[in-house]
């Protein structure tokens, strides 16, 4: 793997020696692990509750070239101290591939915040769940005009001034010519070169990758078509694709996809930097190799120690059994309603603990309107003074400017209710387990750290007291451990073996 370390401490009651000594810790982890360090940031006298801090917002960015797979921290604190923010970084993060990891902790700084880092993302991906109702009534009636309701605008587009979509004369051409190089023949490689050939960029600034490509030619909305929820209208924005043409790419991106998805489904390790060697507590990581004789690959983790012959001889176990060993576990955690109402409330705990803004705010606000109350009593009264007028017209400004405030607040860093919660909660009994990226969700929301023995397995999961251990002989006698005795790859292999993200 490679990683990149940051490292930070705040202007209170810290120097700069306490950087050398993060430095120096995550140096130690990497090269214990056999990451490689590919670049460094440090934020010097800024406090974590802010997200502007100028080397972290550099590493973010440059999270979206694809440079390195993890991001190691001293602490889990010098990454974040705000949830939200957490949450929000970490979802951009792993969207590029990367994953923050804590030097000194092999598990998370709390449990039941992972599982509230996990819903916040999950709001972001279904906000119409959350959001209020007056905010969805404005973005429906938005949607019914077929106006710009937010998100990344595509390449080839353009918003007026009264928020419609119009084609953009610069841009619109190269998507014109992509679908039509694809549809003629041209990889996506190729596609992707001559789009930054072209000079074409993305909405904020960087090169276009292969990604971006296979979503603009996904993309409906270059035949037309307005989409927003429930909402479809054909025709409601200018079309740059005919529909023949998207039709001829969507058919020959379907002939191509059936291999690489599966390749992707079983070389993507899930596990990685949440297992762990329970001999010498080193990662355990994905590697694969190829038999001679039947030409099959085989997928499993291994010690990192044992990979570079430091002294461990910890088995190697199965990718795929340990992974199905995992998902089950996790879902009996979903499937048992007494645990749920119990992470419900303590994420509620969690929530109220650290949402004090809010709090705060709604105290202001219930003191000034009772404040102008008070005011329209002492009128009604017929106590009317220059005073009283000027002091109304504060008290209703002052209300004005906190009802922003909490708005801001609310939509920023939404308080969810125990229902809310709960239902969230729920959301997870509906994946499906065949499919890579709901496996994944289900294994960062609730897996903090793996302890793999030769006999046994300690899980810690993401809630209070979520710790257990099972070993090989109780999962050989329910029927789970059919590949216990089959743990390594074959003896003959190619030289096909390679680190696995």
């Amino acid at each position: 793997m490679t990683g990149v370390i940051y490292a930070r401490y705040s202007s209170d009651n810290q120097r700069e020696e306490s950087i050398e000594g993060q430095l120096r810790e995550c140096k130690a982890f990497a090269e214990k692990n056999d990451i490689q360090i590919v670049n460094t940031y440090i934020d010097r006298a800024l406090s974590a509750k802010t997200d502007n801090r100028p080397d972290f917002q550099r590493m973010i960015k440059d999270s979206e070239k694809g440079l390195f797979d993890t991001v190691i921290v001293w602490k889990l604190d010098r990454f974040a101290r705000n949830r939200y923010d957490s949450a929000h970084y970490k979802s951009i993060l792993r969207k590029n591939g990367a994953k923050v990891i804590s030097a000194t902790e092999m598990i998370s700084d709390t449990a039941e915040g992972v599982l509230l880092e996990s819903m916040l993302e999950g709001m972001a991906e279904y906000y119409s769940a959350e959001l209020s109702e007056k905010v969805i009534r404005g973005l429906t009636e938005n949607a019914l005009k077929c106006k710009y309701n937010g998100g990344t605008l595509p390449i080839g587009y353009t918003i007026d001034e009264n928020q419609y979509f119009q084609i953009d004369p610069l841009t619109a051409p190269a998507v014109l010519d992509a679908f039509k190089q694809y549809a003629e023949g041209a990889t996506m490689q190729e596609v992707t070169d001559n789009m930054n050939i072209k000079g074409i960029r993305t909405k904020r600034g960087g090169k276009i990758s292969i990604n971006s490509v296979t979503r603009m030619l996904h993309n409906r909305r270059y035949i037309g078509e307005y989409k927003y929820n429930d909402i479809t209208k054909p025709g409601g924005i200018p079309a740059i694709i005919p529909e023949d043409l998207f039709n001829r790419v969507q058919e020959r991106m379907a002939a191509n996809k059936k291999a690489p998805a599966k390749h992707k489904a079983e070389d993507e390790y899930l596990l990685t930097t949440k297992l762990f060697c329970g001999k010498c507590g080193c990662l355990m990581i994905g590697e694969s190799g190829t038999s001679h004789q039947k030409n099959k690959v085989h997928r499993y983790y291994k010690c990192v120690s044992v990979k570079n012959h430091k002294g461990c001889d910890k088995k190697t176990v199965r990718k795929e059994w340990l992974e199905n060993l995992v998902i089950a576990q996790i879902r009996s955690i979903i499937f048992d309603d007494e645990l749920i109402d119990i992470l419900a409330d303590s994420i509620m705990r969690l929530q109220s603990a650290e949402n004090t803004a809010l709090p705060l705010l709604k105290m202001q606000y219930a003191e000034t309107q009772k404040a102008i109350d008070n005011l329209l009593n002492a009128i009604q009264q017929g106590i009317l003074t220059p005073s009283t007028k000027q002091r109304m017209e504060e008290l209703e400004q002052q209300k004005s400017e906190l009802s922003v405030q909490i708005m801001k607040e609310e939509m920023t860093k939404p308080s969810l209710t125990k229902d809310q919660i709960v239902f969230w909660l729920y959301r997870f009994r509906k994946l499906n387990t065949d499919k890579l990226e709901h496996r994944r969700r289900l294994i960062d929301s609730f897996v903090n750290a793996i302890f793999l023995y030769d006999d046994r397995i300690t899980f810690t999961f993401n809630y209070k007291d979520g710790s257990k251990t099972i070993t090989f002989t109780e999962l050989e006698k329910s029927g789970l451990g059919s590949d216990i005795n089959a743990l390594a790859a074959p003896c003959e292999q190619r030289s096909k073996f390679g680190t696995q993200k």
